[in-house]
This record gives structure tokens, sequence and C-alpha cells, in this order.
């Protein structure tokens, strides 16, 4: 399968926190790059950086984690989730791939843990490492 050249951008959705994580132009490697607080209820300022970071790092594809509950019915996050997505197709231009993301921040938090990164750290990067994740699996799908 040909790969499309650029960076691709994986995003872990939540309410409070958005984490953030970017590909290597050769689509190989995410790397955590940055969580964006919002407030949950207006997403404005959390889609506006986000088309920022999508306009400094040339990205120009996609992948979204949609967490579904574990008994695979629909989540409430996971509408919220897909509705952000909308919006940032909307704003950005680019339509997200949509990735089921259950666990994701368990295996962040099991991976810090594990790094003996101390608590106080990993609150601060655990959503990052998260859309590393997320990313990464879509990548090595590829």
């Amino acid at each position: 399968m040909a790969q499309a050249p650029g960076r691709v951008m994986g995003i872990d959705f939540g309410t409070r926190h958005i984490g953030i994580a970017v590909s290597d132009e050769l689509r190989v490697i995410a790397k955590g790059i940055e969580t964006v607080n919002w407030n949950g209820e207006d997403p404005e300022w959390a889609l506006n950086r986000i088309c920022e970071i999508i306009k400094e790092m040339g990205v120009n594809a996609i992948v979204l984690g949609s967490p579904a509950r574990t008994d695979g019915a629909r989540s409430e996050t996971q509408d919220k989730a897909e509705a952000f997505g909308r919006s940032l197709a909307e704003r950005c231009g680019i339509e997200p791939v949509l990735k089921d993301e259950r666990f994701t921040t368990v295996l962040a938090s099991r991976y810090l843990h594990a790094s003996n990164i101390k608590a106080k750290k990993q609150k601060k990067v655990i959503d990052q490492v998260a859309a590393e994740i997320i990313l990464q699996d879509y990548l090595n799908m590829l």
C-alpha cells in the first residue's frame, strides 16, 4: 500500500485534555508533542490550537481516538469525540480517521509508571502518550 507523504496527527480526545502526537514525515514514528487543555464546553480555542499545529507541522492526515465502551456500545465521549472530529474537518480541511482507543490511557499510565516518571509529570504528559499509542498503532497498520 503506497503511503502519502507528510505527517499524521494523532489525537486522544478528552473533555478537559486533548493529547496531540505527530508522526515523522515518513510516517514511521509517533511522538507526543502537546496537551491542549480546554473547558469541555466551548471547543473554539482547542480547535484553533490544533489547526495551528496542523499548519506548523505540515500535517495532512489525522487519526482521532473514538472511545467505545468496553461492551462495544456507544459512549457519550465517543459521540463528543466524533462531533469534535467533524468540527475539526470543517475548520482545518482534513477529515479524521476514527480509531477505537479503548484502554490507551491505561496503557499510557502503565508505560509512564514503568518508566519511573513521577506522578506530577505523568499527569502533564499522559494524554500525549495516549495520542502516541493511537497514532503509532495507526502507523503500524499502514
